[in-house]
């Protein structure tokens, strides 16, 4: 199937447009002040970032947002979460799954489900680079043709990968005592 980037990218801006990620981001972010949108070709864009959010002790949070709806062709809606290992397979460019980003989450909207993953990034990628060769071979790859280059992704169960981002929250270490 061919995948239109130009399509993707329009899908994207009306994404940004939603009225709802403001109260959406309010959820998950208490003490916002206020967020905003960073969809225009820049800086923002190429270090993962679409939308800053500030909180009332002046702290900003940086956001990668993925939309997701239903298959085109289908018009299935799938629940798992469809991450990116390549952006361009051939040339082996890294996708948001793997490569150094400068946000600290990634808002992964099923629109027709109404419900938004907050993924933390660093816990999600150390999930990715220690369970993603068994990931690969357990669900399969997913590509996307697009005008010129290919996609590669591998889609993830939410039951699976949530157990994994929570195994990068903790660390183990040789018990001892204090003694004082």
């Amino acid at each position: 199937m061919m995948h239109s980037f130009a399509e993707s990218l329009a899908m994207s801006h009306r994404s940004a447009d939603w009225p709802g990620w403001r109260p959406l981001y309010k959820q998950f972010f208490p003490t916002m002040l206020d967020c905003h949108d960073h969809r225009q070709d820049g800086d923002h864009q190429r270090a993962g970032i679409d939308r800053t959010v500030v909180l009332s002790n002046a702290k900003v949070i940086y956001i990668d947002e993925k939309t997701r709806g239903r298959n085109p062709k289908t018009q299935q809606v799938y629940e798992d979460i469809l991450l990116e290992v390549f952006s361009d397979e051939r040339r082996q460019t890294l996708g948001w799954a793997c490569k150094p980003l400068q946000s600290d989450y990634i808002a992964y909207l099923i629109a027709p489900l109404g419900v938004c993953h907050l993924l933390p990034v660093l816990q999600l990628q150390l999930a990715w680079s220690r369970n993603g060769q068994r990931w690969t071979r357990q669900y399969g790859w997913r590509k996307a043709q697009n005008n010129g280059w290919v996609t590669a992704n591998v889609p993830v169960p939410v039951e699976e990968l949530y157990p994994a981002i929570g195994g990068g929250l903790r660390g183990r270490f040789e018990p001892f005592e204090l003694r004082g």
